[in-house]
């Protein structure tokens, strides 16, 4: 299936549809890229293993390189306490509302820029740099999702350092996913992730979700969440066009 936008914000990716009669081809997989390509939609596809486990031997014999992602869901009893880790959730009505939008991109650009769990060098100075003015159609778009409750922006900060992690809650009905959680490679290993995506998480609580799930870019990663409260239930596949494509 593919979803098409009618306003501003990121694309879903192409999906399988449950329950189809036939199982998905590597013509399928064509004929959706192509008409991706004609929507100006990322190459993109997007689905859970265990519900439709044909599709990650056809995605990549259509060339499509496939990321195998640990799927967790939150055991609400398992929810750790919130941390001394200063967090605050972005307010759609505050003055700064459009600089925390900018920062929280930025430290997401600088954070999944150098992916993993590892510390590196990047830091204030790299996240100042990728702080761009958000568009107004974008901002907007923003304060509606905030202000409904359909979105929750989360920013970690050190007292010397500013703004060092962030990440995002998109809700729909009684399901929540955390996504873009990211921390500046220069701040990492010190629970600003963690403390995040825990905020997150309690926060969709608070506001009556009952389910909350996320997806993670590796097993270290995984861990980083079970940690926090989170437990494996699948894998969660995402492909893309791969760089070698097939012959």
């Amino acid at each position: 299936m593919l979803f098409v936008r009618n306003g501003a914000g990121w694309p879903f990716y192409a999906r399988p549809r449950l329950g189809a009669a036939e199982p998905p081809s590597a013509a399928d997989i064509t004929a959706a890229r192509a008409r991706q390509r004609e929507l100006g939609a990322p190459e993109a596809f997007e689905w859970v293993h265990e519900t439709t486990p044909d599709l990650l031997a056809v995605a990549r014999s259509a060339g499509l390189t496939v990321l195998e992602a640990p799927l967790l869901v939150l055991d609400p009893a398992a929810l750790v306490k919130p941390s001394r880790v200063p967090v605050r959730l972005i307010d759609p009505a505050a003055p700064s509302f459009a600089a925390d939008i900018a920062v929280r991109r930025a430290v997401g650009a600088v954070g999944f820029g150098a992916p993993g769990t590892g510390a590196g060098p990047a830091g204030p100075a790299e996240r100042d740099a990728a702080v761009f003015e958000v568009a107004e159609e974008e901002l907007a778009d923003e304060r509606r999702a905030t202000g409904a409750g359909r979105r929750a922006s989360a920013l970690a900060e050190d007292p010397e350092l500013g703004v060092v992690a962030s990440g995002i809650l998109q809700r729909v009905d009684d399901v929540a996913e955390i996504a873009g959680v990211a921390t500046l490679p220069a701040a990492r290993h010190r629970g600003f992730g963690a403390a995040v995506t825990a905020a997150l998480a309690r926060h969709a609580l608070d506001q009556g979700v009952d389910v909350v799930f996320l997806s993670a870019g590796s097993e270290d990663i995984a861990r980083v969440y079970t940690r926090v409260g989170f437990r494996r239930i699948g894998t969660a596949c995402i492909g893309s066009p791969s760089i070698f494509p097939t012959v």
